[in-house]
């Protein structure tokens, strides 16, 4: 018996049955097979360590200091569902060309060559929504924003409601829904990152005793951080900054504080509420046209 060509003999007819090509071409799938499922769950492991040290560098150094760790979590599962699927794909074709041109012995060239041209075609209708996956894995890893931000994205702006890979959905103040694919996310402002500034401009006339205006301004920031509702709110008090501009009207004053960041708005309002009745109180002038 030749172990490199195995043979057996029908008892009917004397016929020979060659069955060592058919052994060889098995043992060669077999193992295309096992290597292709190795390699998948290797993909598996790596992935899982890169997209840990990534999300962990960045919750200890970066800006996902604020994220709990449900959310770290998910992120990361995404993340690896994306990664190990786009590996899977690439190992399962190479093996599928390997078994076709190996043990099956099949011309797969003009095969190769079709799908490269259709790859090539395929490539240039989705790029864009490639580049949309891309740019979305990216804005996980880096957590440059997430569920529930209030952002600025390709000249939108809202609260996010909902975050895919392929794209982000806001809602602005007015109610309309935006969605924004993540490929045109160039620049992303999220303006409810840890805290905020108050910021507020307020004029007053000309010949107004800029040393009162600014002990008034003062005032009411201290009297609003102290408050039992608004205090837990605001992380430093809003205050007269400088002199900031002498306009035609009057005499305008910068007034900086530092406040939660998702609080920025209704502190804001507030303390102009309560400027506008101090001022009215102390006899301050607010010129206008």
């Amino acid at each position: 018996m030749d172990l490199n060509d195995p043979t057996i003999t029908l008892p009917w007819g004397g016929q020979t049955l060659h069955y060592g090509p058919a052994l060889s071409a098995c043992a060669a799938t077999l193992a295309v097979l096992v290597v292709s499922a190795i390699v998948i769950r290797l993909a598996h492991v790596f992935v899982r360590g890169v997209a840990r040290a990534l999300l962990n560098r960045e919750n200890l150094e970066g800006t996902a200091q604020e994220l709990s760790a449900a959310e770290l979590k998910k992120r990361q599962d995404t993340i690896e569902t994306l990664a190990v699927n786009v590996i899977r794909f690439f190992v399962v074709v190479i093996a599928a060309l390997m078994i076709l041109e190996g043990p099956l012995r099949l011309d797969v060239a003009p095969a190769i060559a079709g799908l490269g041209i259709a790859g090539i075609a395929i490539g240039l209708g989705t790029q864009n929504l490639v580049r949309d996956y891309l740019n979305g894995a990216l804005i996980l890893i880096e957590n440059q924003y997430a569920k529930g931000d209030v952002v600025r994205i390709a000249g939108v702006s809202g609260k996010v409601e909902d975050f895919t890979l392929r794209r982000t959905t806001l809602r602005d103040q007015d109610g309309t829904v935006h969605t924004v694919p993540n490929g045109q996310v160039t620049v992303a402002s999220n303006l409810t990152r840890v805290f905020a500034r108050v910021n507020q401009d307020v004029r007053v006339a000309y010949g107004t005793d800029i040393e009162q205006a600014t002990a008034v301004v003062n005032r009411v920031g201290r009297e609003l951080a102290d408050d039992a509702d608004w205090g837990p709110r605001i992380l430093e008090a809003p205050q007269v900054e400088r002199v900031s501009a002498l306009g035609e009207l009057g005499v305008t004053l910068k007034i900086l504080g530092t406040v939660r960041a998702s609080e920025q708005w209704a502190v804001g309002g507030e303390l102009r509420k309560r400027l506008l009745l101090a001022f009215q109180e102390n006899g301050i002038e607010i010129p206008h046209t």
